[in-house]
């Protein structure tokens, strides 16, 4: 019998230790995923450059082996407030911080070490696939009339898929339904505390994710990170905000974004300094508006941005 594709399971769970199967299951650790792509056995193919007695094509041995996966999560907090959302697990292992005050809030920020991971179980059909060790990076993107997501890239120990002849039933009721984001649900967006019209928004965590293979060791590492914002807003009088004289003074620029408007399900993004880039026109509708880059700077260290579920 054919495999169907619309077949899929994915599983995450954190691990306590590094490299070893977490053993996610399906009632607990489900991930209510779309766009999801796995790279089953990336690597190279190195040569063995025999001297033959005739042409022909050498035998090659893979090394280097590791897999990617990638997916996007609708970005809709738990529904109750202090209590971390069901995609908080993936962005944990993109070298992100949490910290959780009861019935208050749940706090994400960047961290430069003590990254954790996770282990992935992928099903299509009857067969799966494990990813130990996964770390990555995220994008947070959200724009207008669009369902905000968090688009997740990880890297991952490879090992050989199996068919363990039982796919596991999954629960993905922790994953609320999305609200668009438009004026209504997405009440908040400034800069300088200028409110800006938005069209659309993104956060690059930029993680530089690397396999490290050696004898006695392997693992999937963060090793750097440049944090990268980009929006599309609306183009305003100069005397309202000028984004020109802020990229060439090289000013540092608050930012405040919120999506989400009842307890439980509001996400709220702050950058205390963001440098604004050079600015690009964009024409849309024959209505002038500002592609503005921005780089988010750290004051103390892993500060450059915060996310709070509230």
């Amino acid at each position: 019998m054919p495999i169907k594709w619309k077949s899929k399971i994915l599983l995450c769970k954190r691990e306590t230790v590094y490299g070893v199967d977490a053993a996610p299951t399906g009632t607990v650790d489900g991930i209510l995923a779309t766009n999801v792509v796995l790279s089953p056995m990336e690597g190279q193919d190195i040569s063995r450059e025999h001297e033959l007695p005739w042409l022909g094509p050498q035998a090659t041995v893979p090394t280097q082996l590791a897999m990617r996966l990638q997916y996007r999560v609708e970005m809709v907090p738990s529904g109750t407030v202090g209590v971390p959302p069901a995609w908080g697990t993936s962005l944990r292992a993109c070298a992100v911080g949490q910290t959780i005050t009861a019935a208050t809030s749940v706090v994400y920020n960047p961290i430069s070490d003590g990254h954790e991971s996770v282990t992935h179980h992928f099903w299509i059909g009857p067969t799966r696939f494990v990813l130990k060790g996964s770390r990555g990076s995220a994008v947070m993107r959200i724009d207008a009339q669009g369902i905000p997501y968090f688009e997740f890239d990880f890297r991952g120990l490879f090992s050989l898929p199996s068919d363990p002849g039982v796919r596991p039933t999954v629960d993905l009721t922790a994953f609320l339904a999305p609200d668009i984001a438009t004026s209504l649900n997405t009440p908040v967006f400034t800069l300088g505390a200028v409110p800006l019209v938005l069209r659309n928004f993104s956060l690059d965590l930029g993680n530089d994710v690397q396999g490290r293979f050696l004898i006695g060791a392997e693992s999937i590492l963060v090793v750097d990170r440049t944090d990268a914002i980009s929006c599309q807003v609306e183009a305003v009088p100069l005397s309202t905000f000028d984004p020109f004289a802020a990229a060439a003074g090289q000013t540092r620029t608050a930012l405040s974004l919120q999506h989400g408007r009842s307890a439980g399900r509001k996400a709220t993004l702050a950058v205390a300094g963001a440098q604004l880039q050079r600015p690009s026109f964009a024409n849309q509708q024959n209505i002038l508006e500002w592609v503005l880059p921005m780089v988010p700077l750290t004051t103390a260290g892993n500060d450059q941005w915060t996310l709070t579920l509230t």
